[in-house]
């Protein structure tokens, strides 16, 4: 496979996702593209299934953190302290979880060239000692397959919790715990790496296995321009972001 590879910088969570399905809308132009990025500022992104009612929206605002709408699947994900992938394909056959399987292979491949034992769990975490430090989502349209996820390279879960509410409130403490057991992160598991080397170490295990021959080219003007108009009319809108 020819894979072209973009090493993004930070941006916001409304370009994030705008480039994301540019990206997914051009494919048959541009051929496979893995994008790794990150969230300036801090964002929630939730599931294109979820409603906003699962964040605090007043809480997010005071502490200057984005909110948005993926057109992925999947529930309401914290983006702070991360590497974040995009990976634009050919449509792949076969059942949802088997693909999950083998792009979910790149974050494995990462995680094990850095010392960590990493495995797939479910149907799309990738989990270090039984703990989840990786969540992707998958969207299948436009004639091709987007999957994007996250790499935590830290963890603050109480942080987190400000943003999301909870089902059960009274609850709420043993909740907090109860995730802060299932979570890990790079920093937490001894591994510490700065943004762009992680961006490499990932592009490195999804060439590997993929069996793909990475490249960087630059990415043709109407992809940019295509991303700016999502950005402005789609998913900077409360009409897309607060559509349930």
């Amino acid at each position: 496979m020819e894979l072209r590879v973009i090493y993004d910088t930070k941006h916001s969570a409304f370009w994030n996702m705008a480039f994301d399905e540019s990206l997914l809308v051009h494919l048959k132009d541009i051929g496979p593209t893995l994008r790794l990025y990150g969230w300036k500022p801090p964002a929630v992104s939730i599931g294109y299934f979820q409603s906003m009612e699962e964040v605090d929206v007043d809480k997010a605002r005071e502490m200057g953190v984005d909110l948005v709408r993926r057109i992925t699947g999947g529930g309401a994900v914290y983006h702070k302290y991360e590497v974040t992938y995009s990976i634009v394909l050919p449509s792949i056959g076969g059942r949802i979880l088997d693909s999950y399987r083998v792009i979910d292979m790149g974050i494995i491949k990462a995680l094990t060239s850095l010392g960590l034992d990493a495995q797939h769990h479910g149907i799309n975490d990738v989990v270090v000692n039984g703990k989840k430090i990786s969540g992707n989502a998958q969207t299948r349209k436009y004639g091709g397959l987007l999957q994007h996820g996250t790499l935590l390279m830290d963890v603050d879960v109480d942080e987190m919790f400000q943003i999301l509410r909870v089902s059960e409130e009274k609850l709420r403490d043993k909740i907090v715990d109860s995730v802060k057991h299932r979570v890990t992160s790079l920093r937490h598991e001894g591994v510490e790496i700065e943004f762009g080397e992680l961006q490499k170490v990932l592009a490195d295990g999804f060439r590997e296995a993929l069996n793909a021959r990475m490249y960087e080219e630059e990415i043709p003007r109407e992809v940019y321009d295509y991303a700016k108009t999502l950005e402005v009319e789609k998913y900077a809108t409360r009409e897309w972001n607060f559509r349930r």
